[in-house]
């Protein structure tokens, strides 16, 4: 293929790693990677703005990848950065795209024309979204029934106020998933467990579980650990032990109890 052939080939912008695993357990990772198309340069910001965490979820896709192979499980994740658009974020939301970023200024987003903001739904988001409803699809046609759950990372503090929780578990109206793996984890003795810390449903964090599990009665469950604690590789696996066997048990618990109607826990979405 001739250079400018090769030019019109679209990057990915999502991958699927073992789709035909058996686990009930499909995972999603949304923001993976803090990679950019090459047409859009570096949108205006240096190498190290882009190593930062408004840039992706540091260690998030190290942790998904083991999860997908310690429960032999598919996982869907992105190829591109959040910064070129926020596929766990509707695209009619004001921050789908970003003109500041922790209050760095990104300048190849700034006054977007709304053929270009068109343009990254149609290019990003909607194959994204498209990808993982496919793999549901297809799960089910085989008769698998499926639990999501949405691997991401955070950052020890912001603005200045430090988070003490060493992970968070975050869920909405459908319980079946978040409080099982809430209360495996707090077994562990001092292990600090947010429930819809730091982020909640109302912080329009879950829009990827909300589209493809509760809107359609899927068990779904977000995890948010904290980067500092899996910036390594014996952190990334020790993480991944922990929570690969109360995921299994969540999710299975979860679809065994499918029929009944879900509980309702009073988050504040």
């Amino acid at each position: 293929m001739d250079q400018a052939a090769s030019a019109r080939v679209p990057e990915p912008v999502v991958a699927i790693e073992r789709a035909d695993a058996p686990s009930p357990v499909l995972l999603v990772c949304d923001h993976a990677s803090n990679h950019l198309p090459s047409r859009y340069g570096s949108l205006g910001l240096t190498a190290d703005d882009l190593l930062k965490h408004f840039a992706w979820d540091p260690g998030a896709l190290a942790i998904s990848r083991r999860l997908s192979e310690l429960l032999d499980a598919p996982l869907a994740y992105g190829c591109v950065s959040r910064l070129l658009l926020d596929v766990n974020r509707d695209p009619s939301e004001f921050d789908s795209i970003v003109e500041i970023a922790d209050g760095v200024m990104v300048p190849g987003n700034a006054a977007l024309s709304t053929a270009e903001r068109e343009r990254r739904v149609t290019e990003v988001y909607t194959p994204f979204h498209a990808a993982v409803e496919g793999l549901l699809a297809e799960r089910a046609g085989r008769g698998i029934r499926s639990a999501l759950v949405a691997i991401h990372t955070y950052a020890p503090s912001l603005h200045g106020i430090a988070r003490p929780w060493h992970c968070g578990v975050i869920f909405a109206r459908d319980a079946r998933m978040g409080e099982g793996l809430v209360n495996g984890l707090r077994a562990e003795a001092g292990l600090a467990v947010g429930v819809n810390e730091p982020y909640a449903p109302s912080d329009r964090v879950y829009h990827t579980m909300s589209r493809h599990g509760e809107d359609n009665g899927i068990p779904a469950v977000m995890i948010e650990v904290r980067n500092d604690l899996i910036s390594n590789d014996d952190g990334q696996k020790a993480w991944a032990m922990r929570l690969a066997p109360l995921l299994q048990s969540a999710a299975q618990m979860s679809l065994n109890a499918e029929g009944a109607e879900p509980p309702k826990h009073q988050a504040t979405d």
